[in-house]
């Protein structure tokens, strides 16, 4: 299992964007220099990130991006739903009708009611994961990082996107 980078980029662009005042944005320039990203790379980003109505955009000359929701309200499985899509991780390849040279088809597996134990063992653990990434929220991870990080860097941050957007 293995999401992109991308989903990475959406979560820390996501903490910069918590402190935006309601009548500013942060634009992509300044989120995607902050980041070493290209503007192209990050536009995407934040595309699905907007898509899935997490953040709206602002356009205009001090137009950019700013959160639809409130950071408690964001979990990062919304984060990973929105970046990666919804099809679960496993996919069944119904392997086991070749099995002993059986003939019968395995329909269960995509319907939900799957009696592969394979597939239930491992749809369940990707529902666990998700469940787990539901409790995860960018408020959650805005309050860990002020708890981990130096103050200065911190500090930093908001002051660059400050000046930017002053």
């Amino acid at each position: 299992m293995k999401y992109s980078v991308m989903v990475e980029y959406a979560l820390h662009s996501l903490v910069y964007l918590i402190d935006v005042p309601p009548e500013e944005s942060i634009g992509i320039k300044d989120l995607s220099e902050f980041q070493g990203l290209s503007e192209t790379y990050l536009s995407k980003v934040l595309g699905k990130l907007s898509k899935a109505g997490i953040v709206s955009s602002v356009s205009g000359v001090k137009g950019g991006y700013k959160l639809s929701k409130k950071p408690e309200d964001i979990s990062f499985w919304d984060v990973v739903k929105a970046v990666e899509g919804e099809s679960p991780i496993f996919q069944c390849k119904n392997i086991k009708a070749n099995f002993a040279n059986q003939t019968e088809n395995c329909d269960s597996c995509a319907s939900g009611t799957s009696n592969c134990t394979i597939n239930i063992v491992m749809l369940e653990a990707e529902e666990q994961m998700r469940n787990y990434l539901r409790g995860k929220t960018i408020a959650w991870l805005e309050e860990e990082l002020n708890r981990t990080l130096p103050s200065e860097r911190i500090a930093m941050a908001k002051e660059f996107f400050h000046k930017k957007n002053s």
